[in-house]
């Protein structure tokens, strides 16, 4: 006898992501220039928006209030694709005239003198994102939501060049998971495209990518651990002695290797120069430091109250009607994603600031340890939230202007009653170091471990030598000079 078929009834509980909250959500990601450019495509293509104080809006409305709605941040379960509207017993024109009394997009959080906008000339530029990239092609993949938030912390920590700036051991302790978790997500990474990306040296990339090529062997593999230093120098007899097999044979694979990439994140990220435009100013107002969010080209949107008459039903078709109604929630939605991405903005950076006075006060080498976690837990938010609002946004600050993402690093040196810093200020202190060394008594990595435990930084030696080749400084031994 088969199987047999019965019908049931469960309920569960489930996240639809629909149109509007992926709107919501992409206008988080967006720099402040996609933003002004996203409103004003909808301006163009939304006849119910239109900019508070324009000709048109006075006309409309002459005594509209400039109170805004209350933002907060968006809950899934206000995103649905149920009709927010009743047309047959929902009276429009009311709810137009009690939308626009309390809209407006994102209000100015502080007045900023226009004194202390920075020229462009000092703004710095920004080259194609490698994270999106990665983080786009991940997005069809069927991950669960512990595998995103590794994904994400892995990704947004792999450097311009390719290659991945945080241990599998931190990824892991941040996340409160295992290293083997870990290892299989960034497995999955390192095959995305461009191949190779979120390796952590340049062999490991290169005999990744020769191995989804399909010209990987024992040859070239014996080359690219061992002897890359010499075919760089064309020693090709040393490394033909060394791996047995005649120089022929090592010419022939070092052109396969000069068609691999040393850098697979340059083959995404452009040398094209875009100007960024802060999102964030902080300016220092007495002895306290003030958070601003950069409004300027953002116009304060409200629902046109042209089409009152549509909305009421008074001489129009049904056909207008849906037309109206499907126009009205289109803009109040895009109104809402740019209240809830300012306001978030404002409270991340807030928070900030609030965590990071030494850094405002004194520079960056007092940059203390802070993860994506302590933001998202002191405003109430979820960390992926946080992570998307710090991508490619940027703080223009008396001393500089930094990308959100710099503010965040894991602690290094608090073992052993050590104090913790932050990797940032690690790579402030080894590089002051190594700058003030005798040239003809260069220190090694052992020695410049020691000194810094006199400023009780415990690190290892070879934690001295991961950021001194992050830093691009070679090894004591190429450091020497001779007298």
């Amino acid at each position: 006898m088969g199987p047999k078929l019965s019908q049931s009834l469960k309920q569960t509980q489930g996240l639809v992501i629909t149109p509007q909250l992926q709107q919501a959500i992409k206008m988080l990601t967006l720099t402040h220039l996609e933003m002004t450019n996203v409103i004003s495509e909808q301006m163009v293509e939304n006849p119910m928006l239109e900019e508070a104080g324009s000709e048109n809006s006075e006309k409309s409305d002459a005594n509209e209030s400039n109170e805004n709605l209350n933002n907060k941040e968006a809950k899934a379960e206000e995103f649905n694709e149920e009709p927010i509207f009743n047309k047959d017993d929902f009276d429009w024109g009311s709810y137009v005239e009690h939308f626009n009394s309390n809209s407006g997009s994102a209000p100015s959080m502080v007045s900023r003198d226009p004194d202390d906008t920075p020229n462009y000339e000092n703004m710095v530029s920004e080259t194609t994102t490698l994270a999106d990239h990665l983080l786009g092609q991940l997005g069809i993949e069927d991950l669960t939501q512990e595998q995103n938030l590794i994904a994400e912390e892995l990704i947004h920590n792999i450097n311009n060049d390719g290659f991945l700036e945080i241990s599998v051991e931190e990824v892991a302790i941040n996340n409160k998971t295992t290293d083997e978790k870990v290892i299989e997500v960034l497995e999955m990474i390192q095959y995305l495209d461009p191949v190779g990306c979120g390796t952590k040296s340049l062999e490991e990339s290169l005999i990744l990518q020769s191995i989804v090529r399909g010209v990987h062997g024992p040859i070239l593999e014996g080359l690219i651990k061992n002897h890359l230093m010499d075919f760089k120098n064309k020693r090709f007899s040393k490394i033909a002695e060394a791996l047995q097999v005649s120089e022929e044979s090592i010419i022939s694979v070092g052109k396969i290797i000069s068609e691999l990439n040393p850098k697979p994140g340059r083959l995404v990220v452009v040398d094209e120069t875009h100007y960024v435009v802060p999102d964030i100013f902080v300016v220092k107002v007495g002895g306290d430091f003030v958070v601003q969010v950069n409004d300027d080209g953002v116009p304060k949107l409200r629902v046109s109250n042209l089409y009152k008459e549509l909305l009421s039903g008074k001489n129009s078709s049904e056909e207008a009607q849906d037309y109206v109604q499907e126009k009205l929630k289109s803009a109040m939605w895009l109104i809402k994603s740019i209240q809830n991405r300012q306001k978030t903005i404002y409270r991340v950076a807030k928070a900030i600031v609030s965590r990071q006075q030494d850094f405002f006060k004194k520079g960056p080498s007092f940059l203390k340890p802070m993860i994506l976690k302590d933001i998202a837990e002191e405003i109430g938010m979820h960390e992926s939230t946080v992570s998307r609002v710090t991508s490619n946004k940027y703080m223009h600050t008396p001393i500089g202007l930094f990308e959100l993402k710099y503010f965040f690093g894991s602690a290094i040196g608090g073992k052993d009653g050590g104090i913790e810093i932050s990797n940032e200020a690690l790579k402030i202190k080894l590089k002051k170091i190594i700058e003030n060394e005798n040239p003809l008594k260069p220190l090694s990595d052992q020695k410049l471990a020691i000194l810094l435990s006199q400023d009780d930084v415990q690190i290892a030696r070879r934690t001295v030598a991961k950021y001194r080749e992050v830093l691009g400084i070679e090894s004591s031994s190429k450091r020497k000079k001779r007298a």
